[in-house]
């Protein structure tokens, strides 16, 4: 329901502000931008889902190996003391545990590609435990808030950008990321088990959820003592080497169970073609709406207005600028990661206000999309206390961003 209100509201904002500018400004342009808008979305959202239908059937294939060589469910016993208590409606041992940690793994080294396949399968299997097959169960949302908050150790993308843009230091923003990514991942997984009344005094728990705020001081600590080409090297090495050493850890452990591999790997890619098709109508109902405001300059009056309010009460508004980045985050992956390398050619890759946008561009991952594609994936339309939840690790992922930059580059 909320995800509908909000979609709404997109209409109504972007129409608003475009009878605004005619009345006003006498911009009769801005229909024919709007509408030009609306079927450029469409047509990017049916290249989004085309472009992951052969990502979908890669992994999908490589995946039910996994799961007849019961590598899968090797993964789901490893991690079943903390999410038996995350995923209570989940039994012990089954796949789901298994297709959750694969896809935690590899949003945590920043292979978004792996990633979303992984995730599709871990809804479908959640979906098979589900008695309301259009509502959201709690174990859906709870995973919905780990992929949203978007924890990842590694963002290699965004280094990428701030290479081709000419940074003196493409990983310098490496740290505020971890840690405004950390603390989002936390807040919403400790608000989640609140809302959800899961007890986080639990030993098992904090001894987790502390076990994985060492990890990452470690991680603080090991990079910084390296240059920065060691830790653009060895992050994109150490990540790589993970994933493909999991892809021969099915192959392997198929051979041994002497599964018959390459049906396993048809049969999984069949389910990823299927999968494709399915989230197209979703992500043109989203995508369409979030085009439609970004070209009514909605989003500029918003900024605009937030400037103007910093700049009355004295606020410093060195950040401010970044902000179309915070707001497009949760909208549009591509949407704001075109702000950010906006930012860096207008101001340079080293300027303040882009490492800013950097650090929230890395702090969570894009909600709507992830709501649209996970939910439209298995049918679901009643997506509950998704949307606030997620939104709620947006709003802390960016503020830790903003204060993560100020403390290292301020």
């Amino acid at each position: 329901m909320v995800l509908n209100y909000i979609w709404v509201a997109f209409f109504l904002a972007a129409f608003l502000v475009a009878v605004g500018k005619s009345v006003f400004f006498g911009d009769l342009g801005i229909w024919g931008q709007i509408m030009g808008a609306s079927f450029t979305s469409a047509a990017n959202a049916f290249e989004i889902a085309l472009g992951l239908t052969g990502v979908l059937s890669l992994w999908m294939g490589l995946m039910k190996i996994g799961e007849r060589a019961g590598v899968i469910q090797m993964f789901g016993r490893l991690i079943s003391p903390l999410f038996s208590r995350l995923f209570p409606g989940i039994p012990k041992g089954h796949p789901a545990m298994g297709s959750i940690f694969m896809n935690v793994s590899a949003n945590m080294l920043g292979l978004d590609n792996a990633a979303t396949p992984l995730g599709l399968k871990a809804m479908q299997e959640m979906q098979e435990l589900n008695e309301k097959k259009d509502t959201a169960t709690d174990a859906m949302l709870m995973f919905l808030i780990l992929n949203a908050s978007g924890l990842c150790f590694i963002p290699i993308g965004i280094m990428m950008y701030r290479a081709q843009a000419g940074a003196a230091n493409p990983t310098d923003v490496f740290l505020p990321i971890l840690l405004a990514t950390f603390i989002s991942t936390f807040v919403g997984i400790v608000a989640m088990c609140v809302k959800q009344r899961i007890r986080l005094w639990d030993r098992v728990m904090l001894s987790w959820l502390g076990g994985l705020a060492l990890i990452v001081s470690g991680i603080v600590w090991l990079f910084s003592t390296m240059s920065n080409e060691e830790v653009e090297l060895y992050s994109g090495f150490v990540a790589n080497l993970l994933l493909f050493s999991v892809i021969m850890l099915f192959v392997v452990s198929g051979l041994r169970r002497r599964v018959n591999m390459y049906d396993a790997f048809i049969e999984g890619a069949k389910e990823g073609f299927k999968t494709a098709v399915m989230i197209i109508p979703y992500l043109v109902a989203i995508l369409v709406a979030i085009g439609m405001f970004r070209a009514s300059g909605a989003m500029d009056v918003i900024t605009d207005g937030m400037i103007a309010c910093a700049n009355f009460i004295g606020m410093d508004a060195d950040w401010i600028e970044a902000l179309p980045t915070a707001l497009m985050k949760p909208l549009s992956g591509s949407g704001s990661r075109g702000m950010m390398v906006d930012l860096m050619n207008i101001h340079g890759a080293d300027a303040f206000v882009s490492r800013v946008s950097a650090a929230i561009q890395g702090s969570t991952d894009t909600t709507f999309y992830i709501l649209a594609v996970y939910f439209g994936s298995v049918g679901v339309v009643k997506t509950r206390y998704a949307v606030p939840y997620a939104l709620l690790a947006d709003v802390v992922g960016s503020i830790s961003g903003i204060v993560a930059a100020y403390i290292f580059f301020h």
